[in-house]
C-alpha cells in the first residue's frame, strides 16, 4: 500500500456502487475503506493487504473486506480528543451500518470488513435499521 492508494480503491469501490446502482452509500463505504486502508499503512509490516467487495446478496448494499498478515485486533476505543489518531474504526463504526473482524483460522491474519445498505432498497427490519452511534470497543 503507498500513498495513493486509498483514492484509488475508492475510485474502483465508486465503479462497482454506480454499476450496482449502490450511489447512495459511496460517501459512507468510501469514508471506512479509507480507514481500513490507513490501519493497514500504519500497523501491517509491509503495508501488504487484499481488498474484496461484494454486493449484499440481498441487493441492498455492499460488503468490503480488507485483509492482512497482522494477527493484531484493531478495535474501536475512544482515545484523548487532542491524539493525532485512532479514530478510524470510530469512524467507521459511526458511518457504516455494521463491521467486525475475522481471525484467519491459521493464527496469520485477519479481515476486517464492514457493510453499508442504502435504506431506500431494504426491505423489512433492514430498511428501519439506522447506523449506530460510535459505543467503544467492539468484539
Amino acid at each position: 500500500m503507498g500513498e495513493h492508494s486509498a483514492s484509488h480503491l475508492r475510485r474502483i469501490l465508486r465503479l462497482y456502487l454506480t454499476n450496482w446502482d449502490l450511489l447512495e452509500v459511496a460517501p459512507a463505504a468510501e469514508l471506512a475503506l479509507t480507514e481500513l486502508i490507513a490501519n493497514v499503512v500504519r500497523h501491517v509490516p509491509g503495508r501488504r493487504c487484499q481488498t474484496f467487495i461484494f454486493r449484499l446478496p440481498t441487493g441492498d448494499g455492499v460488503r468490503v473486506e480488507v485483509a492482512d498478515s497482522s494477527p493484531a485486533i484493531p478495535l474501536a476505543i475512544r482515545r484523548d480528543e487532542l491524539d493525532d489518531g485512532g479514530r478510524g474504526l470510530i469512524l467507521v463504526n459511526a458511518v457504516t451500518d455494521d463491521w467486525g473482524v475475522v481471525k484467519r483460522w491459521d493464527g496469520t491474519g485477519k479481515s476486517v470488513w464492514f457493510e453499508c445498505v442504502d435504506r431506500r432498497k431494504a426491505t423489512g427490519d433492514r430498511a428501519r435499521f439506522s447506523p449506530r452511534a460510535p459505543t467503544g470497543p467492539r468484539p
